[in-house]
């Protein structure tokens, strides 16, 4: 199947064939502007049909024993890890990323497909006394079905596994509908697992605009279980249209994450993961730092520690650049016009703020690394995730204050706190409101094996990846069977 990819264009692939459609725009390389291909807008028809063969399929695939379907995708990650460097390019290619970075989410994507494919041989139920004599009484995990997965665009390939993966692994068949600003590797990557042996019917991709064909995804009666990552606000319509059909939904959604730094904490090594929090990924992570929570007495030299370095980053795509572009021209203008509103509020811009004028860059869509100051924890930009490279920084006199500032905020993704006491450290983990708690280092790093996920305006309480993402892409089954020893 690879050897059918073509890197300059993204059709839908159903049932394994790619389907060519008459609507058609561009994919940008937002490092430059250039084109770098075409996408082909699936229409609602191509929804239908697309459900339809993962319908037809879904019952062949789940009849495969797990410890074979995770044989499959144990192969499936060889052939990723195998040919990286060709994902890679295309990553780095349509997402603005240097290729270190883009290698490095590939090995992510495989790592975490690894996890997934090993949970083949562990797709445990429980078994369990019962009240009753002669009568035995036990738990077994089911596929639920059609599983629609919508994926965000900042790391292609890491999401891509994140929700494949442990979908076809439970014995789910899968729609997949990438970010219309990352369509190629989604493309790549399904050729490479239907290769390995994944059923083509089984795996299918649809390409085009979200707002045009997610309401039609979600809302068609064949799929069973959907799982979405990406805004709030599309998450909230998931919600409601999956919650009218009844159907089970897992959101990992925004953050808005908070970055304690103590007066006792070691403040070259906060400023070190303040600035891997915010910038990286020119901060377009949901778990990204973005509200700097400084007690008083370091507030200053912190801050001056910390424009220093944001103001040193270098802006670009190779190895040696600290961050890359934002994905699209409508991120890019929202974040800079979230910035200008908040300077007329009444903040201060310390650093940043603009679209820089360098020569190698100007055309692409960056935004200088930005601190801001002086903001009201009410403001705006204090309660909305811009995903960009913005942090905004607030001075508080105590723990206590601090605490309370971080969890006055519509989300609840992740939280660090920078401190050398192990009471405050152990407080913090336990006072914090977030699905995510982390001390003297950054505010992301979630690994293949834990849980992942928030509170409130982060998400509907699912927990993906991890064994927990079995309990989004399973149903369990009570058995009982009863015996009649009399009869022997």
């Amino acid at each position: 199947m690879l050897n059918s990819f073509q890197s300059d264009r993204a059709c839908s692939l159903i049932d394994g064939q790619a389907i060519e459609t008459k609507v058609q725009s561009i994919i940008i390389n937002p490092h430059d502007g250039e084109e770098i291909g075409q996408l082909h807008h699936a229409s609602i028809s191509e929804v239908a049909k697309a459900v339809s063969v993962a319908k037809a399929s879904q019952a062949k695939w789940a009849a495969v024993p797990a410890v074979e379907r995770g044989r499959i995708l144990h192969v499936a990650c060889n052939i990723i890890e195998e040919r990286a460097e060709e994902l890679s390019r295309i990553v780095a290619l349509e997402a603005g990323k240097s290729l270190g970075n883009a290698m490095g989410e590939t090995t992510g994507a495989v790592l975490c497909g690894r996890f997934f494919a090993g949970e083949g041989q562990r797709m445990f139920g429980r078994t369990m006394p019962s009240g009753s004599p002669n009568k035995s009484a036990m738990t077994v995990r089911e596929p639920c079905g059609v599983a629609s997965l919508i994926a965000a665009a900042n790391t292609p390939a890491p999401n891509f596994a994140w929700k494949v993966f442990p979908a076809l692994i439970c014995g789910n068949s899968v729609v997949f509908k990438p970010s219309e600003d990352t369509p190629l590797s989604a493309d790549w990557m399904a050729r490479a697992l239907i290769e390995a042996g994944v059923p083509a019917g089984v795996l299918n991709v649809l390409q085009g605009l979200g707002q045009e064909i997610g309401p039609a995804l979600c809302n068609h009666d064949d799929v069973d279980v959907i799982s979405f990552t990406g805004s709030t606000r599309v998450g909230r319509e998931i919600a409601e249209q999956a919650g009218r059909n009844l159907k089970k939904v897992s959101l990992e959604l925004g953050g808005k994450n908070a970055f304690i730094v103590c007066d006792d904490a070691d403040l070259d090594k906060a400023v070190h993961w303040a600035s891997l929090s915010a910038f990286s990924n020119a901060g377009q992570r949901c778990a990204s730092g973005s509200r700097f929570i400084i007690m008083d007495s370091v507030y200053d030299e912190f801050v001056e520690k910390f424009t220093a370095n944001a103001s040193g980053l270098k802006l670009g795509i190779s190895n040696s650049s600290d961050l890359g572009p934002v994905i699209n021209k409508r991120q890019h203008a929202n974040i800079l016009s979230s910035i200008k509103q908040a300077q007329k509020e009444g903040a201060k811009l310390l650093c940043g703020g603009s679209q820089p004028v360098l020569d190698d860059i100007k055309n692409g869509l960056y935004i200088e690394p930005t601190l801001i100051e002086d903001a009201a924890p009410d403001a705006m930009i204090s309660k909305t995730e811009l995903f960009g490279p913005v942090g905004i920084l607030y001075r508080v006199n105590s723990f206590d204050e601090a605490i309370e500032l971080a969890n006055n905020s519509p989300y609840g993704l992740t939280g660090t706190i920078h401190t050398k006491s192990w009471d405050r450290a152990w407080l913090f983990t336990n006072m914090i409101s977030t699905g995510v708690a982390v001390v003297n280092a950054g505010t992301f790093g979630s690994e293949p094996h834990m849980p992942f996920g928030g509170l409130r305006s982060s998400g509907n309480g699912t927990r993906e990846p991890g064994t927990e993402a079995l309990d989004v892409y399973t149903e369990l089954k009570d058995i009982y069977l009863i015996t009649e020893p009399e009869r022997l």
